[in-house]
């Protein structure tokens, strides 16, 4: 496993920030029977979380702090995850999410993924 960069207080909030986000959405998966899994494969592209539900769907999340530069990390992480998964092996996701610490609404882009703020997942 790959050691985090505890560099400077950004980075260190960010790490708690993500370990924050994936308790709430396991709480929330756990409720409908669900897991929250973390993705990474041997080439190092990885997905913060990975919601699996007990009927197959799942869904691809990134945690991000917030910001324009970071969301479009975030969304371009899980496109390219999104497009190597073998559709005839598997389904193919039923969203993908990056998920925010600041923000008062969500968002869908016009490339179909969903820009949340972690303050809407309760409702």
């Amino acid at each position: 496993m790959k050691t985090p960069k505890l560099g400077t207080p950004l980075n260190t909030f960010g790490l708690i920030f993500e370990t924050l986000c994936v308790r709430d959405l396991r709480i929330f998966a756990d409720a409908l029977q669900g897991q929250v899994y973390h993705y990474r494969d041997k080439n190092g592209l990885e997905c913060d979380a990975v919601v699996h539900l007990r009927n197959g769907n799942y869904g691809l999340i990134e945690i991000k702090l917030g910001g324009d530069k970071l969301i479009a990390e975030g969304v371009a992480t899980l496109l390219t995850l999104a497009s190597k998964i073998d559709d005839t092996r598997m389904k193919t996701p039923s969203f993908l999410m990056v998920l925010t610490a600041v923000g008062d609404y969500a968002y869908r882009r016009t490339d179909g993924i969903y820009v949340v703020p972690i303050g809407c997942l309760k409702n």
